[in-house]
Parts: C-alpha cells; sequence; structure tokens
C-alpha cells in the first residue's frame, strides 16, 4: 500500500506555506518573539485561519466547518511549524475537537462556528484535576473559553482570570489560570479524554516534523554556499553524511505523523502504537535536526540576529508536550512486549 498525501492535501498544504511566505516571514516571527509584554496572538495571521479554512478544518459541516480529518490537521500543523507560526491555532482545533467528541448540542453550537471563523479563540488542558488551578495553559490569557480537566471528566471554562508565564520559546504565549467554576462536557469519558490526547500529540508531532524538515532545507541551501578552503562547507563528507541521515530521520518521522493521523481517524488497533511511535521520532528528529542547524550555520547560527534559534526553541518546547520520546518508547514497550 503505497501511503501518502492526496494532490488536495499537498494544495491545502502549499496554500499555507504560501501564505506564511507571502504575507507573515521570519521578520514578523521575530517581531512577535521579541515581543515578550505582547499576547503573541497577530491579528493578520488570525484572520487569515479563519478565512481560508485553518480553524474549520475539523469543525462538522453541520456547525459551518470543512468536516475534513486529523491527516488535514496534521497538514496544517506541519506548515505552522515550518513557518514556527504564531497563536493560538492548535489550542482552539482542540478546544475545538474536544466539543466535538464531548459537548452536548448546544455547547456544540455556541462554539463551534465561532472557532471555525476565527470569531473565538480556545484554549485546551487536560494538566491538573480541577478546573480550579490550571498551569501553563498555551493562549490561556486570550481564550474566550478553555477546555479543561476536571476529576475524571472535561469542564468547560469562561471568565478564568490569567496571569502569564514566562516561556524561552517565544512563538507561544503560556497562562496560569485562576477558574472557579465550569460547565462539564456531557461525554467526556475515559475513552474519549484518551483520544484528544492522541489526537493532541498527533498535530504536536507534525509541528515538529514541520520544524524538523524546514531546519534541515535552510541549513543545506546555506551550506550549499558557505564557502571554507575553497570549497562549499556542504561538500565535506562529515556534513553531507550528517544532513543525509537528518534527511532520513525527518523523512520518517513525517511518515510515522502521517499514519498516526490516519490510524486516530479511522480509529485502527495500532493507533495508540502508531501514535506514540510518531511523538518519539518526531521529538528526537527535530532537536537533531534544530541542533545541527544552529552548528552548521557556523558562528552566525548561535547569534540572537539568525532566526536558528526561534527552531529551536519551539522544538525544545515541543519535544516534551504530550510525553517526551524517552515517554512513549516506554509506552511502544508496553503495547508491543508481552507482558
Amino acid at each position: 500500500m503505497f501511503f501518502a498525501l492526496t494532490e488536495d492535501q499537498r494544495e491545502f498544504d502549499g496554500a499555507v506555506r504560501g501564505y506564511l511566505a507571502d504575507r507573515f516571514d521570519l521578520d514578523a516571527v521575530r517581531t512577535v518573539f521579541e515581543d515578550t509584554g505582547g499576547d503573541g496572538h497577530p491579528a493578520s495571521l488570525w484572520k487569515a485561519a479563519g478565512e481560508q479554512g485553518w480553524l474549520a478544518v475539523l469543525v462538522p459541516e453541520e456547525h459551518d466547518g470543512l468536516g475534513l480529518g486529523l491527516v488535514e490537521a496534521q497538514v496544517i500543523a506541519r506548515a505552522l511549524g515550518a513557518g514556527v507560526a504564531p497563536g493560538p491555532w492548535r489550542s482552539t482545533v482542540l478546544a475545538g475537537e474536544a466539543l466535538r467528541l464531548a459537548g452536548s448540542d448546544e455547547q456544540k453550537a455556541a462554539w463551534l462556528p465561532r472557532f471555525a471563523a476565527g470569531e473565538a479563540v480556545g484554549a485546551f488542558t487536560l494538566r491538573g484535576s480541577a478546573p480550579g488551578a490550571l498551569p501553563a495553559v498555551e493562549y490561556g490569557a486570550v481564550a474566550d473559553v478553555v477546555v479543561a480537566r476536571s476529576g475524571d471528566g472535561l469542564t468547560l471554562v469562561q471568565g478564568a482570570t490569567a496571569t502569564p508565564r514566562g516561556s524561552h520559546d517565544g512563538t507561544t504565549r503560556l497562562a496560569d489560570l485562576d477558574a472557579a467554576t465550569g460547565e462539564p462536557l456531557p461525554g467526556a469519558t475515559a475513552e474519549v479524554i484518551d483520544e484528544l490526547a492522541a489526537r493532541a500529540t498527533v498535530l504536536v508531532a507534525a509541528d515538529l516534523v514541520g520544524i524538523a524538515r524546514e531546519a534541515i532545507t535552510r541549513t543545506v541551501a546555506y551550506d550549499r554556499e558557505r564557502q571554507q578552503f575553497g570549497v562549499p562547507v556542504g561538500s565535506f563528507q562529515a556534513i553531507k553524511h550528517a544532513l543525509a541521515d537528518l534527511h532520513v530521520g525527518v523523512t520518517m518521522a513525517e511518515h510515522a505523523a502521517l499514519y498516526a493521523a490516519h490510524a486516530v481517524d479511522e480509529r485502527l488497533a495500532d493507533a495508540p502504537l502508531a501514535v506514540s511511535v510518531a511523538k518519539a521520532k518526531a521529538s528526537d528528529v527535530a532537536l537533531q535536526a534544530t541542533g545541527a542547524m544552529i552548528q552548521y550555520h557556523g558562528g552566525i547560527g548561535y547569534t540572537w540576529e539568525h532566526e536558528a534559534h526561534f527552531f529551536y526553541k519551539r522544538a525544545k518546547r515541543l519535544a516534551g508536550q504530550w510525553g517526551d520520546a524517552d515517554a512513549h518508547r516506554v509506552r511502544i514497550a508496553d503495547l508491543t512486549l508481552p507482558a
């Protein structure tokens, strides 16, 4: 079986990447990254996410969405990772997924169309056991509504008090939330919560492989031009072999993330295994590729003025989200080895 993106999915990927290249390039990313007192939520990028269907990708058609699947969502996540794009796209998509899978009809009708159109910002967290104290919530300070873990279920929280929390990664914003009450999501079973965690893990893995692919693409381009001893640095055997190995690793992680999205959407028996394989591979290779980006750009790669640290810091943050590589390797062993 040949497994790859369809033509429509590739066009979707190209549209997102094209917008970022033309309208929100790395200079725009730097503006957000360095504005440590800002909300990290650029209006122009959010407008595009609403108008071009990035936010509507998983929202059902009856709620004004595109009704597509996790495969298409990971295409967007990968493109946003490659552009190290800031903003609450993933947090809003995951809040929408929680409502789609566990919300009441009234909750879905109230929020899903607004998420799809970019008229509301969502946040999603499974940290903690009650909505009263929610630590380090991505874009919690700008969210209109937060879906949070509450005991064995999920709660829809509005009006939380947000305290911004610093992050080494300037392409996101974190906040600690204090919310006394929330509205329960009636369909939040243990199985639904597990599926939401799997979907979140796949989207983070896709972001990481986007980061990794862009990091090695930029590094190869630079080392073809940079001269040392009268020849391109990329012609040195040690460098080109290392970059070739990274290319193989990134390609494997790309396919792992794609298959994991398919497996979760189709509820295949090996979906939990596929998710852990994807996250372990993506976490490892993103750190390797962004580290190589810094090293193989020579002295300039270590400077604040160069963009390499955007990629490395985002990879460093996401590598540990929803389980780091070691945690997922343990899970792989638990799933595959006899008891």
